[in-house]
């Protein structure tokens, strides 16, 4: 979704969501949305209540 559509959805502004996007691809260390999606399907799916390790 833009962060337009998440504004839409979410009721922030607009900036607000951005500035979340933004905090959220530099904490993982991604360049961008399309980095971060990449990275997710390569993780594969996640099992709510466990504990995410690096290997």
């Amino acid at each position: 979704m833009s962060d337009t559509e998440l504004a839409t959805h979410l009721h922030p502004a607009e900036a607000t969501v951005k500035t979340h996007v933004a905090r959220a691809l530099a904490e993982l260390g991604l360049r961008d949305r399309v980095q971060a999606g990449v990275t997710a399907d390569e993780a594969g799916p996640v099992t709510p209540g466990t504990v995410a390790r690096n290997t």
